[in-house]
């Protein structure tokens, strides 16, 4: 089968090659992977960015993926033969508080990903695909989607009428918006360009800010609230946004910190989260209850993925270099 796979870091060392096929052992499905999609972590682990908490040889990079079943392990009941099914981010996560247990198990890390033609995974680490979502929509929901999802629902715990602060037009910015509208919020998103601020517009939010025309966006994004301040900020800028973004909360708001795209490190205004007694979670995509639950209410409001681009497998290395640009709106897909 054909894979891509990693023998050192870097992105230029990530080649495709032909490997044997995986075949399922007890309990184990055996899946033909249709499509990928990117996200900043998997540009991290092609860099070597999560050290020894990654495979060191041999790594299959990328957490997305969908397809379809082609045979399953001794003792498969929940799963047959042409099921559509898409892996789970985090194979042994089924539910509950995350743990170290439940965690250490990371597809494209830890674990082998799905840049490849074929790959099997435990029964427990899959779930059934939506009928109406194409692979590609499928195999995106995996990190970003299920990410944003814990944030907005499971975390931010919006409700209608609720204000939401989202940054930039990546896949986790993007399907927070989505969902953030599917509950009745109101959204004010940030980007540094005209055109995105258009597309974020058609999406539902309805107000945007150019990040770079107001450097102040924080509290420009509290003015729009009528000075009470946002409840839930999507942070996926890091250390070097958050100081905007207690700026942009209300008191008892949340800041549902997922990205470090800004920066890992700065000065931060302590005096603004005890002011605002806000709460600072971390996010790490999700469980396998989440996933489930997400897909429920994606077929409820009829939610679509936005994918920007797509590649084939073989034009992986371009994939990555055209995301690391920055360049695309919402995820880039890769079929296989």
């Amino acid at each position: 089968m054909k894979a891509a796979v990693l023998t050192t870091p870097g992105i230029a060392n990530l080649t495709v090659q032909d490997i044997a096929e995986p075949e399922p052992g007890p309990g184990e499905v055996k899946v033909r992977i249709r499509a990928s999609s990117l996200n900043y972590r998997d540009l991290v682990t092609v860099e070597g960015g999560y050290g020894k908490k990654q495979k060191q040889e041999g790594l299959i990079p990328l957490s997305d993926g969908a397809g379809e079943v082609v045979s399953v392990g001794a003792g498969v009941t929940a799963f047959a033969p042409g099921d559509r099914v898409t892996p789970m981010f985090f194979t042994d996560w089924q539910g509950g508080e995350p743990n170290g247990p439940a965690m250490a198990r990371a597809l494209g890390g830890s674990a082998q990903g799905c840049a490849a033609e074929f790959g099997c995974f435990p029964a427990h680490g899959l779930v059934h695909t939506p009928k109406y979502l194409t692979d590609a929509e499928a195999a995106s929901t995996v990190c970003a989607g299920l990410t944003a999802w814990q944030a907005v629902v499971e975390q931010g715990r919006i409700r209608p009428g609720d204000w939401v602060l989202t940054q930039g037009t990546g896949g986790v910015s993007i399907f927070a918006l989505q969902f953030a509208k599917a509950m009745g919020a109101r959204v004010i998103a940030t980007t540094s360009s005209d055109a995105k601020a258009a597309r974020l517009r058609e999406l539902g939010a309805d107000h945007v800010l150019n990040y770079r025309d107001i450097p102040d966006w924080g509290k420009a994004a509290k003015s729009l609230t009528g000075g009470a301040g946002v409840d839930l900020v999507v942070e996926v800028g890091g250390a070097g946004t958050l100081n905007q973004s207690l700026r942009a909360i209300q008191i008892g708001g949340t800041i549902a910190m997922i990205g470090i795209l800004a920066g890992q490190t700065s000065e931060i205004n302590m005096g603004f989260v005890l002011m605002t007694n806000s709460r600072i979670q971390g996010i790490t995509v999700g469980s396998r209850e989440m996933h489930q639950a997400m897909y429920r209410a994606m077929e409820a409001h009829e939610i679509r993925p936005v994918i920007s681009d797509t590649f084939p497998l073989d034009e992986i290395r371009d994939a990555m270099a055209f995301q690391q640009a920055g360049r695309h709106f919402g995820k880039v897909a890769l079929t296989i």
